[in-house]
């Protein structure tokens, strides 16, 4: 009966040595891919609406090809953009070429989780502050590039960002004095 409890603990924690290591080698497996010099913007060319950053010159800048590993509910940072034309999201949405409104539930995905377009008009539910809102994605994070005019001289997104219209904070019923960054959990609708 010894040698089976033995047998059994030694398993028991052979299998969560395992498991630590596979979630250990997960978690590495979406390293920065690069990195990019911060340029000075030309006078008045970075929108800083949203509280949005602008580039730094000679700071640099982590880049990704790839997002956190999706899963059921994947945990994400929310951020707030402008979908709308001369808004902080800078030009039009990628997955159709146009501006939207933003007082529509739309959102934009790191390049990871927008995954060559294949999210394009795919809804997304969102989970915060204690509630959840369905949104369209349209438009992608870009967490590849970013310090010019494509890029309204904003940085790269992190690797984990859902970038929210102002609908989407409110049908989750944030005070506007809080919109910016909070984290969230999200899924495919």
């Amino acid at each position: 009966m010894k040698n089976k409890a033995l047998s059994f603990l030694l398993f028991l924690l052979f299998s969560v040595l395992v498991m630590t290591l596979s979630l250990k080698v997960e978690a590495q497996k979406c390293k920065p891919s690069g990195k990019i010099k911060g340029k000075k913007s030309p006078k008045d060319q970075c929108n800083k609406s949203n509280d949005s950053e602008c580039c730094k010159e000679g700071k640099y800048y982590n880049v990704y090809k790839c997002s956190p590993k999706f899963s059921a509910k994947t945990k994400a940072v929310l951020t707030i953009n402008g979908f709308e034309k001369g808004k902080d999201g800078g030009g039009p949405s990628e997955c159709d070429g146009n501006y939207h409104s933003d007082d529509i539930p739309i959102a934009a995905l790191s390049t990871g989780w927008f995954n060559k377009m294949k999210r394009c008009f795919k809804n997304i539910t969102i989970y915060g502050n204690g509630k959840s809102v369905t949104a369209m994605v349209i438009d992608e994070c870009d967490s590849t590039r970013g310090c010019d005019k494509q890029h309204d001289y904003q940085p790269p997104c992190d690797n984990n960002i859902v970038d929210a219209s102002r609908a989407v904070w409110k049908a989750l019923g944030v005070p506007k004095k809080d919109w910016g960054e909070m984290d969230i959990y999200w899924s495919d609708a």
